[in-house]
């Protein structure tokens, strides 16, 4: 059974960074299609970035277009979300998610990390 393990949330003052990593188990990483979503206290959960198994395309929520950056490690089994520049609307508990097809619904789901932006 895959499994996905989040980690890397925390505390940060608003104009700093956080890296997120999102572990998978089991040697299907690979042909995984790999996302990530976040969900703000009150709020639904919503898209922040994915990206394809190979890392050859890469899409982006439009609140954090030029801030995050979405990457993966196959060798590894993980992938990665850069935060910079953090906004104090950028709190949330983050997601990682996968998914055997681009356009299919994410099957896979972590069980999240907290990410705290101060102002």
């Amino acid at each position: 059974q895959v499994q996905l393990v989040e980690s890397g949330g925390g505390l940060v003052q608003a104009g700093g960074s956080l890296r997120l990593s999102c572990v998978t188990s089991g040697r299907t990483f690979s042909s995984f299609n790999m996302g990530w979503f976040r969900q703000a206290p009150g709020k639904e959960r919503e898209f922040v970035a994915a990206i394809r198994w190979n890392g050859g395309r890469t899409d982006y929520a439009e609140s954090v277009k030029g801030r995050f950056t979405i990457s993966r490690d196959n060798a590894k089994n993980t992938v990665y979300l850069q935060m910079n520049s953090l906004k104090p609307e950028d709190t949330a508990v983050y997601y990682c998610a996968g998914r055997r097809d681009y356009s299919s619904l994410y099957q896979l789901w972590g069980q999240g990390t907290q990410v705290t932006v101060s102002s």
